[in-house]
């Protein structure tokens, strides 16, 4: 299993990025897809999750109403976008997967992920 993760990068405070995650070497229609980030000196954080089949999301309440997380069909990706960006949101972005067997439910510790892709750098300045 691959995932790899792209689209980080420098932006202004007020601005937005958009990141996605390609995952492949297995089906993964009963996969979740997270987005993790990790600060400068900080525990890494939990950011959004959805189904890599789609429906049904999460995003943390620290970054709700600014990030969006969905399935990108046409691409075989799952997205972050990222609005209104905030200094504090500089980091660097993972993407994870986890198997959610039969019954879905929403996993916001990193622990229970099983696959982790290469990370990619976001910097917002001031």
């Amino acid at each position: 299993v691959q995932l790899q993760a792209s689209g980080g990068g420098l932006v202004q405070a007020g601005g937005s990025q958009r990141l996605s995650c390609a995952a492949s070497g297995r089906t993964f229609n009963r996969y979740a897809i997270a987005w993790f980030r990790q600060a400068p000196g900080k525990e890494r954080e939990f950011v959004a999750t959805t189904r890599w089949n789609g429906g049904l999301t999460y995003v943390a309440d620290s970054v709700k109403g600014r990030f969006t997380i969905a399935r990108d069909n046409a691409k075989n990706t799952v997205s972050l976008q990222m609005n209104s960006l905030k200094p504090e949101d500089t980091a660097i972005y993972y993407c994870a997967a986890r198997y959610w067997g039969n019954s879905w439910y929403m996993e916001t510790n990193d622990a229970k992920y099983d696959y982790w892709g290469q990370g990619t750098q976001v910097t917002v300045s001031s």
